[in-house]
């Protein structure tokens, strides 16, 4: 009954028992044998040699990768609703050491190549103006929306013109990967992107996520960076355990698959009343104040969006008997 957010969801079953394989000793930090295996699990995922760090947050990816991307002169162009500037308290200019935010408007919180480079444009190159040294997008973003692999590879052909490296946050990345159907090699390094946050939380982990870097040389630095931001557990080892288990026989494309059709389902039952595309796990839908607080009398929770509007999550666990009774709710309204 609980539709506010996909991080509410419970720990999925093999990250649980992936974390009680992982309760033994070993090297401590990030030199257990779990820690060891993601460079090679994640290269085999995305069919090319990568580094991955693991972290407790997605805020800490984010972070740390758009550290190893811009300076702390620098400047990251990204949506006005990007995550990077609406929900994380500044952390993007705290761990860059400065670097601003240069925010961007587009439909469906998406960012095109024109007007990316209408805001390039716009920046003289003079040392009285912050220049721009990174690009970051969100897939899925926090309307809903998923950026095709042309879509990212046209926003990658702007960045390589201009020298700017491409992030790209990626809590609900596996739901993006989920509605497109491509390879995720398709969606991120073959279509330009240096760095992902490959988000594990919402989609069943329990206290990891995923730093990739598709620039191996990238990492050596950021270790440094997440010591000292304080993200280097002692016990790291379950950290990556959960990472690994959730990619073993693709438990993370499964999880995601089993959140959109929730959506879906909801979706099909809104009708009209969607005011934005369904493509990963997130419904925005019309309600009045009234009808709002006649869905939370019925036990359903979830947030308010706006004026007019809400936001409705779907996790990997909620399958149809769970979303059924709320999608008839709304279909009853």
């Amino acid at each position: 009954m609980r539709f506010f957010s996909d991080n509410a969801a419970p720990a999925c079953p093999a990250v649980m028992a992936a974390l009680a394989n992982a309760n033994v000793q070993d090297t401590a930090y990030d030199g257990d044998a779990w820690s060891a295996r993601l460079d090679g699990a994640f290269s085999d995922l995305f069919g090319t040699q990568v580094a991955v760090l693991w972290v407790p947050t997605g805020t800490a990816a984010n972070a740390l990768a758009l550290a190893a991307l811009c300076p702390p002169h620098g400047a990251v162009l990204c949506h006005s609703e990007a995550h990077i500037q609406v929900d994380e308290c500044g952390a993007p200019e705290f761990y860059t050491h400065g670097a601003k935010l240069l925010l961007i408007d587009g439909e469906g919180a998406k960012l095109t190549p024109g007007a990316i480079e209408e805001a390039a444009a716009a920046i003289r190159d003079d040392v009285h103006q912050v220049q721009p040294h990174a690009i970051s997008i969100t897939n899925a973003t926090e309307a809903g929306r998923v950026y095709s692999p042309d879509e990212v590879a046209a926003i990658g052909a702007v960045a390589r013109r201009r020298n700017l490296a491409l992030h790209m946050d990626g809590a609900r990345f596996a739901n993006a990967v989920a509605h497109l159907g491509c390879a995720p090699a398709d969606v991120t390094w073959r279509a330009g992107v240096d760095a992902l946050s490959f988000g594990f939380v919402k989609n069943g982990g329990m206290s990891a996520e995923a730093l990739v870097f598709f620039r191996p040389d990238l990492a050596a630095a950021t270790r440094y960076r997440r010591k000292r931001a304080g993200h280097l557990q002692s016990k790291g080892r379950y950290l990556a355990a959960q990472l690994l288990a959730m990619l073993d026989r693709d438990v993370w494309l499964g999880n995601a698959r089993a959140a959109n059709a929730g959506a879906a389902l909801i979706a099909a039952a809104a009708g009209a009343r969607l005011t934005g595309r369904v493509e990963a796990n997130e419904v925005f839908v019309s309600l009045t104040a009234e009808e709002a607080a006649r869905l939370r009398a019925a036990g359903f929770d979830f947030y308010d969006w706006g004026p007019g509007q809400a936001r409705f999550v779907t996790a990997w666990d909620q399958g149809a008997d769970v979303v059924r009774p709320l999608a008839d709710a709304i279909a009853a309204l």
